[in-house]
């Protein structure tokens, strides 16, 4: 995937799942970000972004995590 994709298609992503009312589902993403992109991306609504290495477990329980707290 090209560099910039999710930089210009995350935003939209969390625009639509909020005026679809879905403001309950958590977006995470992973891979090779750029630490700049990653403030972006976590301003526009994404949850949060793993970085190659990221294990499971830390995954899991940040998904766990952001369930049990209300939305």
């Amino acid at each position: 995937l090209h560099d910039a994709l999710p930089i210009s298609i995350c935003p939209q992503l969390t625009k639509l799942l909020h005026e679809k009312g879905m403001d309950d589902v958590i977006v995470v993403l992973g891979g090779i970000i750029p630490e700049p992109d990653i403030i972006a991306l976590k301003k526009s609504g994404i949850a949060e972004v793993f970085l190659p290495g990221s294990s499971t477990q830390d995954i899991v329980a940040f998904i766990q995590t952001s369930l049990a707290q209300p939305r």
